[in-house]
């Protein structure tokens, strides 16, 4: 429990080649639905963590879908990000 609370706390401000990325309300509650749906992953807290940023950071300002629902369309984001967190 306390990874995911780290975690959570992590994508506050995720940090991508050395840019840190400002997230909006509407960013944090994506991000933090992207942790929940992916809780049981075989993956660290930080590792997910740093997925659901880099896919936040991909999606356009303007898309309604979720992270999840997002990634199912967009698998060549959904592999560059997995590379990108360390998801292996």
């Amino acid at each position: 429990m306390k990874l995911k609370v780290l975690a959570a706390l992590l994508v506050g401000s995720v940090c991508v080649g050395g840019a840190v990325f400002a997230q909006t309300a509407d960013d944090k509650k994506w991000i933090s639905q992207c942790l929940s749906d992916n809780q049981d992953a075989k993956a660290s807290a930080s590792v997910v963590a740093a997925y659901c940023g880099c896919m936040n950071n991909k999606m356009s300002s303007d898309e309604t879908r979720s992270i999840t629902q997002w990634e199912k369309a967009n698998p060549n984001a959904r592999r560059a990000c997995e590379r990108e967190a360390g998801w292996n």
